[in-house]
C-alpha cells in the first residue's frame, strides 16, 4: 500500500500537460526586471548603481539579514533603473532594471557539463557557499536555504527529505528535472546530507511520476543512503508536514519546525541549485518554470533566466489564447492571478498556468450547508468554515486561539466546497492580520 498523510487532503484533476515536454533553454530577454526580494524574509540591498556594467551570475543585491537572499545578476549588462516595479502580487516594490548586452559570464562560474561528484568543501563551506549563492526553497515558499542548514545547538536532524511531489495540478519543472537532471540532484542530496550531518535521505514522488520514480531509483544505487519513496497521488502532499507524515510517519506539532521532529525539508529543485553553486560555482539566477493551459498551443517547460517577463514564456509556449480567463503564478490550487503578464519571473515562480474563462470564473456563492466537508479535506485539522466566519467578523484573538497560522493557504477547502464560498481568501485576511498582531506583540 502506498504512503500517504493521514488527515484531509482532495484529488483535483491531475492535467500535466506538459510532463513529456522536455526542458527548454528559453532565449536571453532585451531586459530584464529584477526584484530585491525573491525571498521570505528581509528584502536584499541592491549594491549596483545605475550605469553600472554588470556580467552573469555578479551579485546585485546583498542579503539584508539572516532570514536574507543574496540576488545576482541573470544576465551581463547595464544598469538602468533602480525603483519600484509591479511584482506578481499587483504590488510595486523594488526592483533592478538592466538592459542586456551580449551574455557575458563570471569567470569562476564553470559552465561544462560535466558531473562533478567528489564534494570536497566541508560541512561549514557548503553552508556559506549556499549562503552566497542566493539559494531559496524552489518548491514555492522561497525560504532561504542556507538558513535551513543552520542547525541550532542542541538540535539534531536524523534524515533529510527531498519534496518531488509537486502535487499541484498541471505542474511538471520538478517532473522534468527529475527525469533529466537525476545525477546533479543525488549529488546535490549528498552535499545538503554533509551539511546537516546525515546519513538518510528520503526522496518522497507521487505515483503519478511513474519515470521519475524509475530513474531515481536506478540513480539512487550509485549514491549512498538515498531512498525513493513512491507515495499515493494526493494533494497537498507537498507540504512539508504532509510530507514528513508520509515519508516518516511523524507528526509535526503546532507551531513547531520539521527540526523538532529531526527532519529538515528540500525540494528537489533546491538540491540542484545546490548542487550548481557547491560543484560549479554557479548562484542561482535561473530556474525551470512549467507554461501550461487546457488551450496553450505548446504546454513547455523553460530554463528561464531570473528578471525575464512572464510574456516572453507565454509567446514562446505559442501565444496566449484567444478564451484567455486568468494567468496564474504557480499552480491552480495556491497560485495567484497575475495582474499583468509583463511582471518578471523570480526565484519562487515555479509555473504559469493558462485558464480558459470558462473555468477561470467563479461560481457564484451561496449559504453555507454545513455539510462539514471543508473539515474533513483540512490537512491541517482546522475547521475552515469557522476560520472564515471569525475572519469576516475580525476575531482576531479567537482566529488564534484556534490555529489560523497553522492554515498552509492549500484551498482543499475552497475547492471542495459545494457552496462555493471562497473560504481560503477570507482565511487568508485573518492569517494576515494574526500574522501582524503576533509580529508587533514579540
Amino acid at each position: 500500500m502506498l504512503k500517504t498523510f493521514s488527515i484531509g487532503g482532495v484529488h483535483p484533476a491531475e492535467n500535466k500537460l506538459s510532463a513529456n515536454s522536455a526542458i527548454e533553454v528559453l532565449a536571453i530577454p532585451q531586459k530584464v526586471v529584477i526584484p530585491v526580494s525573491q525571498h521570505i524574509g528581509a528584502p536584499a540591498k541592491a549594491v549596483v548603481a545605475k550605469g553600472d556594467v554588470v556580467k552573469v551570475g555578479q551579485v546585485i543585491a546583498q542579503s539584508g539579514g539572516f532570514v536574507s537572499a543574496n540576488i545576482h545578476s541573470s544576465v551581463s549588462g547595464t544598469v538602468t533603473k533602480i525603483e519600484d516595479t509591479l511584482d506578481s502580487s499587483g504590488y510595486r516594490k523594488m526592483a533592478i532594471l538592466i538592459d542586456v548586452e551580449g551574455d557575458e559570464w563570471l569567470e569562476s562560474i564553470d559552465r561544462t557539463d560535466n558531473l562533478v561528484v567528489d564534494i570536497t568543501m566541508s560541512a561549514e563551506e557548503i553552508k556559506q557557499r549556499v549562503a552566497e549563492a542566493g539559494i531559496v526553497g524552489l518548491g514555492g515558499a522561497t525560504f532561504p536555504s542556507h538558513v535551513k542548514l543552520a542547525v541550532p545547538e542542541g538540535k539534531k536532524v536524523e534524515v533529510l527529505i527531498l519534496n518531488g511531489v509537486e502535487c499541484e495540478p498541471y505542474l511538471t519543472s520538478d517532473d522534468r528535472l527529475m527525469l533529466e537532471k537525476g545525477d546533479q540532484i543525488m549529488v546535490g542530496i549528498q552535499i545538503l546530507m554533509k551539511a546537516l550531518n546525515v546519513n538518510r535521505a528520503i526522496i518522497g514522488v507521487e505515483k503519478n511520476k511513474p519515470e521519475s520514480i524509475a530513474n531515481l531509483e536506478k540513480l539512487s544505487a550509485k549514491y549512498k543512503g538515498i531512498e525513493i519513496c513512491p507515495l499515493k497521488v494526493k494533494y497537498p502532499q507537498g507540504g512539508e508536514k504532509q510530507l514528513i507524515k508520509a515519508t516518516i510517519n511523524r507528526e509535526v506539532p503546532s507551531g513547531q519546525l520539521p527540526l523538532n521532529v529531526g527532519a529538515v525539508v528540500h525540494n528537489v529543485g533546491t538540491a540542484f541549485a545546490v548542487y550548481e553553486a557547491v560543484q560549479k560555482n554557479k548562484p542561482l539566477f535561473e530556474r525551470v518554470v512549467t507554461v501550461t493551459g487546457k488551450t496553450l498551443a505548446k504546454p513547455s517547460n523553460f530554463m528561464v533566466r531570473v528578471g525575464t517577463p512572464v510574456s516572453s514564456l507565454i509567446d514562446a509556449a505559442g501565444g496566449l489564447p484567444e478564451d484567455t480567463g486568468k494567468v496564474i503564478n504557480g499552480g491552480p490550487m495556491m497560485g495567484k492571478a497575475l495582474s499583468s503578464i509583463d511582471v518578471p519571473v523570480v526565484k519562487g515562480t515555479s509555473g504559469i498556468v493558462i485558464m480558459p474563462e470558462e473555468q477561470a470564473s467563479r461560481r457564484q456563492a451561496t449559504n453555507c450547508i454545513k455539510c462539514a466537508k471543508c473539515v474533513s479535506v483540512c490537512p491541517m485539522g482546522l475547521e475552515p468554515h469557522l476560520l472564515s466566519k471569525m475572519a469576516i467578523r475580525q476575531m482576531h484573538d479567537k482566529l488564534e486561539a484556534e490555529k489560523v497560522m497553522d492554515c498552509m493557504e492549500c484551498g482543499s477547502c475552497s475547492f471542495e466546497c459545494p457552496a462555493s464560498i471562497p473560504l481560503l481568501d477570507y482565511i487568508r485576511l485573518g492569517k494576515g492580520r494574526v500574522g501582524s498582531i503576533i509580529r508587533s506583540r514579540n
